[in-house]
């Protein structure tokens, strides 16, 4: 870049098991989190069918969109846009900002095999390593955990609200610790609905595995 960005914008995106996929955008200002311009999205056009790149897609379409729109809560632009992932995940973001006639640095936040940030990638393909500089490494490395965490909690919360208010509270016999053992073992309200009522009973009694399978078969 030609001089430090003072405005970085990090997007991650985050579903659970195919349902309530959502999406970050954290800003830092020079080296430090800007919570208050921190934002949140529900992916809409996807609901129930996860794909990563069309998720960034929809949700940078929809900030620039904001910008264009002279939305206060969406401006300025950053200097550089971070994206949670690897050179496609850059090249997603790229040909967003390129509909939109912009030209704002993209890299992809690439992690090694233990989940760590190693390096920066561009839409071309050319990886910058960022470990002999510890700084960058740093601030990277943060910024790419606070997108996360950030993905993360909306995440978990969106979920808990969804399943709160689901078709599982509807079925006789199904209180809140059998709802939440199918869902740990479904992960998905979806993936309950298609078990069958063998793969139903390894999750719960036979009493409550036959009312649900009754529930979505009947």
């Amino acid at each position: 870049l030609a001089e430090p960005p003072e405005w970085l914008e990090s997007y991650d995106i985050s579903n659970t098991g195919g349902e309530d996929i959502v999406a970050s955008m954290v800003v830092f200002q020079g080296s430090r989190p800007a919570k208050d311009q921190y934002r949140r999205f529900r992916i809409k056009e996807l609901e129930g069918r996860p794909d990563d790149y069309r998720s960034m897609e929809e949700v940078l379409t929809r900030r620039l969109t904001h910008f264009m729109e002279q939305d206060k809560k969406f401006m300025p632009l950053p200097d550089v846009l971070l994206i949670d992932g690897g050179q496609q995940h850059a090249r997603v973001a790229r040909r967003v900002t390129e509909r939109f006639g912009l030209a704002i640095p993209i890299f992809g936040m690439v992690k090694d095999d233990r989940h760590r940030t190693r390096a920066l990638i561009t839409p071309e393909g050319r990886e910058i390593g960022i470990k002999a500089h510890q700084a960058v490494f740093s601030l990277i490395g943060r910024i790419q955990e606070e997108t996360h965490r950030f993905a993360i909690t909306y995440n978990r919360q969106s979920h808990g609200k969804s399943v709160r208010g689901s078709t599982l509270d509807a079925i006789p016999g199904v209180g809140e610790a059998r709802r939440s053992a199918l869902l740990k073992h479904f992960r998905s309200v979806k993936a309950i609905k298609e078990a069958s009522l063998q793969e139903l009973e390894q999750a719960v009694p036979k009493s409550t595995a036959k009312a649900v399978f009754e529930w979505f078969h009947q």
